[in-house]
């Protein structure tokens, strides 16, 4: 049996590698939205762990419904990106701003 530690110790280092991601990578849309991503992973991760330590299945429905809103949000994002390259033929966050109103 792993205990709960293990668990919350790769979430909270799956966590810190996607802020990481996102702060250090500020030009390639792409590479965000995978960060965003893993970071959903982890609070997932956190909510099944104590799901089963406690030995309730609140959290592991409620990860259902985030994975779900998570893939509506992956592909409207990717859309929204490929709509976007080819306008500007380029998918850095630095040439959105000429999209400014």
């Amino acid at each position: 049996m792993i205990p709960l530690s293990h668990y919350l110790i790769l979430a909270a280092i799956l966590f810190v590698i996607s802020v990481i991601g996102i702060f250090l990578n500020r030009k390639n849309l792409i590479v965000l939205l995978m960060a965003i991503e893993l970071m959903l992973l982890a609070v997932n991760l956190n909510f099944v762990a104590f799901s089963h330590y406690l030995n309730d299945l609140s959290g592991q429905l409620f990860v259902f419904f985030i994975l779900v809103v998570a893939a509506a949000e992956s592909a409207i994002g990717l859309a929204i990106l490929v709509v976007l390259f080819r306008n500007l033929s380029s998918i850095e966050v630095e040439d959105l701003d000429s999209l400014k109103g």
